[in-house]
C-alpha cells in the first residue's frame, strides 16, 4: 500500500494572484505552487486558514473564472 505523506508548507514563496482585485491592494488572493498542490491564503490574514486544492482544480477554478 502506497501512502502519500503531507507536502511540507513551510517554505512556500506566496505571490499575489494575477486574477485579485488591482484597484485595492489590500484585498487579494495569494497562491503558493508545489508539484502536487495550489495553496491560497488571504493576504489580510496570512496566519489564517488556507486553501490547497490539486493543480487540475485549480486550472478549472481559473478556467470557469475567466471566461466570466
Amino acid at each position: 500500500m502506497n501512502r502519500t505523506e503531507p507536502e511540507d508548507t513551510t517554505d512556500l514563496l506566496w505571490f499575489t494572484s494575477s486574477y485579485s482585485d488591482s484597484s485595492n491592494p489590500s484585498d487579494c488572493v495569494e497562491v503558493a505552487i508545489t508539484p502536487a498542490t495550489i495553496h491560497i491564503r488571504d493576504s489580510k490574514r496570512p496566519h489564517a486558514p488556507r486553501l490547497a486544492v490539486a493543480r487540475a482544480a485549480w486550472s478549472a477554478f481559473v478556467a470557469v473564472t475567466g471566461q466570466a
